[in-house]
C-alpha cells in the first residue's frame, strides 16, 4: 500500500489571499479588490459598511482618494437605484436623497488610481429602524383623470414643523404637458391635518398631463412628525372642461364645456339664514345615494333626509343634490346651503361634472370666503394670495 502524495499548502496562498481582498472591498474603507499592491485608488463609503443601524438624515457619499471614480452604482432592498451625482473632478458621488429608515443599500464602485490601475468594490450597510413614520395621502390618485379645476393635494398623517416645510417644498417637484405654471402652498386640512397643495396659475388645459414626484424618503418632517421612508412618483390626466355657474337670485345651475352654455337646471339654493358659500368652489367627490344628516350641518336632529346623485363640494358640507322634499325649487332658495334639485335633473349635473371640475356660485348674500382646507378651494384665493402660502416665498 502506498502512502499518499504529500501536497505543499502553499499552492492555497493565492486562494485565500483572493478570499481575503474581497472581504475588504466589502468594508468601511472600500479597497480595490482587483489589485493587492497597495497602488489601486481608495474608496471611502459614508454610511460605513457593514453598519446595521446606520444613522438617517444623510445622503450616501463616495469618495477616491488616490485616484478617480469611473463609476458608482447604488441599489436599496428592492433592487430600485438610487440616483446621483458624480462630482465634476470625479473623487466624490453623493446620493440625489437621503438614506431611508431600515434599508439595506448595496454599493458598488469601480476607481483607477493615478497611476492607471483599476479596482472594484463592494459595500453594504443597513440604517436604523425610525421611532414614527410619516405617510401621506395624495389627490388625485395615480392613473386617474380629473377636472380642469383639480389641485395636486398632499396630506400628511403626522404634522410637518414649520422649519420643515421648505426642505419638504423642495423635495417636491410637478411637471407638465404642456407647460402650466403653477405653485406649492400650505394648508390646514379641514381635518386639521397638515396639508400642502399645488394649483395652477389659471385652470388647468384640457388634456394636460401631469406628473408628481416626491424625493421624501429620508426626511424628517419635525418634532411628532416622524421620518418619511418612502419616495412617491405618480401621474394623472385633465379631462374636459366642464364647469358650472350658480346663480343663487335666479335659482339656476348652468353647465359649460368648452365655455359653451350646455344647458340649465332649476333648484334651490341656501335660505337668508343659511345662504350658500360663494366663491369658486371644487368637486372633492361624488356619491349616488347618501343620508342628508342634520347632525353634520349644526342642525341638531332636525332631519334625516334620502338623496340621491350627491357632489361634494366643502367638507364641512356645501353639495349638490336631489331634493324632491323641496316644494320650492326654481321658486325660493329654501336649504340650508346646498343647491337642491329634482332628482332628474341632480343625476344630470352628477353625470356632467367630474372630480376637479370648478363651480361658481354667484348672487349669495353669504360674506365668508370658505377656507381653502375646507374641501379643495384653492379657487377662494387669488394667486398673488395663493403664492404667500409658499414656505419657498
Amino acid at each position: 500500500m502506498h502512502a499518499a502524495p504529500r501536497r505543499h499548502p502553499a499552492r492555497f496562498l493565492p486562494a485565500l489571499l483572493a478570499t481575503a481582498t474581497l472581504l475588504t472591498a466589502c468594508g468601511g474603507t472600500a479597497e480595490g479588490s482587483s489589485k493587492s499592491d497597495g497602488s489601486a485608488a481608495k474608496v471611502t463609503v459614508t454610511p460605513a459598511a457593514g453598519s446595521k443601524s446606520a444613522g438617517l438624515g444623510s445622503p450616501i457619499s463616495v469618495r477616491a482618494a488616490g485616484g478617480k471614480l469611473t463609476s458608482v452604482e447604488v441599489r436599496d432592498d428592492e433592487g430600485a437605484k438610487v440616483d446621483g451625482q458624480l462630482g465634476a473632478d470625479g473623487t466624490s458621488w453623493k446620493s440625489a436623497g437621503k438614506v431611508r429608515p431600515k434599508t439595506t443599500y448595496t454599493v458598488k464602485t469601480r476607481a483607477k488610481s493615478t497611476d492607471g490601475k483599476e479596482s472594484a468594490a463592494t459595500s453594504v450597510f443597513t440604517t436604523e429602524q425610525a421611532d414614527k413614520v410619516n405617510k401621506l395621502t395624495n389627490t388625485p390618485g395615480g392613473g386617474q383623470t380629473v377636472g380642469t379645476g383639480m389641485p395636486i393635494s398632499v396630506l400628511f398623517d403626522n404634522p410637518i414643523a414649520k422649519d420643515k416645510r421648505a426642505e419638504i417644498e423642495k423635495a417636491l417637484k410637478v411637471t407638465t404637458q404642456p407647460k402650466v405654471e403653477g405653485a406649492w402652498g400650505w394648508v390646514k386640512d379641514y381635518s386639521g391635518k397638515d396639508r400642502i397643495d399645488w394649483r395652477p396659475k389659471d385652470y388647468w388645459p384640457a388634456g394636460t398631463k401631469v406628473s408628481v414626484k416626491g424625493a421624501l424618503g429620508g426626511i424628517n418632517s419635525g418634532t411628532g412628525g416622524g421620518w418619511f421612508a418612502r419616495d412617491y412618483n405618480y401621474g394623472f390626466s385633465i379631462g374636459a372642461d366642464h364647469k358650472a355657474v350658480i346663480d343663487v337670485p335666479s335659482h339656476t345651475l348652468t353647465m359649460y364645456e368648452n365655455g359653451k352654455n350646455v344647458g340649465s337646471v332649476i333648484g334651490s339654493a341656501g335660505s337668508p339664514q343659511d345662504p350658500t358659500r360663494g366663491g369658486v368652489h371644487t368637486v372633492r367627490s361624488k356619491n349616488a345615494a347618501e343620508t342628508m344628516d342634520s347632525s353634520t350641518i349644526g342642525h341638531g336632529s332636525e332631519w334625516m333626509l334620502d338623496s340621491k346623485w350627491v357632489t361634494h363640494l366643502t367638507a364641512s358640507g356645501t353639495f349638490l343634490h336631489s331634493a324632491p322634499w323641496n316644494k320650492q325649487l326654481g321658486v325660493a332658495n329654501s336649504s340650508h346651503g346646498c343647491f337642491g334639485m329634482s332628482t332628474s335633473d341632480a343625476k344630470k349635473v352628477y353625470d356632467f361634472l367630474t372630480i376637479g371640475s370648478t363651480v361658481e356660485v354667484k348672487g349669495t348674500s353669504n360674506p365668508n370666503k370658505t377656507e381653502v382646507g375646507n374641501g379643495l378651494e384653492v379657487w377662494q384665493e387669488t394667486w398673488q394670495q395663493w403664492q404667500q402660502r409658499s414656505a419657498l416665498r
